[in-house]
């Protein structure tokens, strides 16, 4: 088994070893991996942080022992806090590292890091504010970051920086916490989850108060909720059919 680290700011994870392949998540600055399987130019990886798996180009990482790779999983994780901050290079380039970069094993490849960082678990009353730094910005499927993220890596995203770990997509986040028999019980930082009509878990968003909704769904952006799903403003109609809601936290 071999061992890598994101060491570029935001990486593309795609479904098959190739660039036309579609993008299924991103690898952010930091993030590490394993790595399953090995061709001439492509690997297949399983996120430490997530278990999600897909293919990432072999130009596009750093390789760690696995004495590094252990240290990195027993280690309290630190994270970038601003929208976008910098690293340092050996060579005292600098490389741009999104929110939600992984800074913890920065050394490991000789970078410097002396910008704004997250660590620890924060209380539930964060979560909104934390969602808010996402507030318009664009949808993009398996999208990670402020410059482009989709509705799953948003709920991932937020919880992350907040010290709790979620699963990537919004079929696997639904198996997750507690279920709660009616809206009314839920409170802001609660998950609501919402079906297409074969019953399938498409869609996710983080509860607010006063029955809003923070959610992606072209931009990250805010909607009302209730028994029903979301009701856009926009349109002046349900967008999603709300499944179900769960207490992570």
């Amino acid at each position: 088994m071999t061992y890598g680290i994101c060491n570029l700011s935001i990486v593309p994870l795609r479904a098959e070893p190739s660039h036309k392949s579609e993008m299924v998540s991103q690898l952010l600055f930091g993030e590490h991996f394993e790595c399953l399987e090995k061709s001439k130019n492509w690997c297949l990886i399983r996120m430490a942080f997530d278990g999600y798996e897909g293919w990432l180009d072999a130009k596009q990482y750093a390789p760690l022992t696995e004495e590094k790779f252990s240290n990195l999983n027993s280690s309290d994780h630190s994270f970038v806090s601003d929208l976008m901050e910098f690293a340092t290079a050996p060579s005292n380039n600098l490389v741009p590292i999104p929110i939600g970069s992984d800074i913890t094993g920065i050394s490991f490849f000789d970078h410097r890091f002396e910008g704004n960082r997250t660590t620890g678990i924060k209380e539930k009353t964060n979560l909104a504010e934390t969602a808010f730094l996402y507030l318009n910005a664009p949808y993009l499927w398996g999208g990670r970051t402020p410059f482009g993220i989709d509705c799953s890596g948003l709920v991932q995203m937020v919880f992350k920086l907040n010290g709790h770990q979620l699963f990537r997509d919004a079929s696997q986040q639904a198996t997750q916490g507690e279920t709660l028999s009616f809206i009314e019980e839920s409170e802001p930082g609660d998950l609501a989850f919402f079906d297409n009509p074969e019953g399938e878990i498409i869609h996710v968003g983080i509860i607010l108060k006063n029955n809003y909704i923070i959610h992606a769904h072209g931009k990250v952006r805010m909607d009302r909720l209730d028994h029903h799903g979301i009701f856009s403003s926009d349109t002046n109609r349900y967008s999603h059919k709300l499944r179900v809601i769960k207490k992570i936290i």
